[in-house]
């Protein structure tokens, strides 16, 4: 069964339509961060995925093991509220529609260049192959829109 992925052209304008749905005041349904923290958060991580913003290792070693590795990126949903990378936790920069700009622009590049983009070890998976960091890309950034139902 195929996964999501960013890769897929698809795939990114219906994560840019939900992006599009988003209103600055939008509140959560868990978690801390606001609409704008949550689009930098997503920047950051996209970032880290193309090489740009460099994440120190973090977390248990078990889940660089490739099954386990494979079946969080590829099967098990992302957990409510789960730590994350304090390199990823940059403060909103800009306004609601500069962040969601930013972001777009972000998963457009990251998405149309697979190819010599992807870049560095995920903090907590370790190496990932290009299908992983397309795959938990999009899982990432669907699992936070789904935070401020979009």
């Amino acid at each position: 069964m195929a996964r999501n992925t960013i890769f897929n052209a698809s795939d990114r304008a219906a994560l840019k339509a939900r992006l599009a749905s988003l209103s600055a005041g939008a509140t959560p349904a868990w978690g801390t961060m606001n609409c704008e923290q949550m689009l930098a958060h997503l920047s950051a991580g996209v970032r880290m995925a193309l090489g740009d913003l460099p994440v120190r290792p973090k977390g248990p070693r078990f889940l660089s093991l490739a099954p386990v590795r494979h079946a969080i990126i590829h099967w098990m949903p992302f957990p409510k509220s789960a730590p994350t990378a304090p390199e990823l936790l940059a403060p909103a920069s800009g306004s609601h529609q500069q962040e969601v700009a930013s972001l777009e622009a972000l998963l457009e590049r990251a998405g149309s260049n697979a190819e010599g983009l992807w870049a560095g070890a995920h903090p907590a998976f370790g190496p990932l192959t290009v299908h992983d960091w397309g795959v938990l890309v999009y899982k990432h950034v669907d699992h936070h829109l789904r935070q401020f139902r979009a």
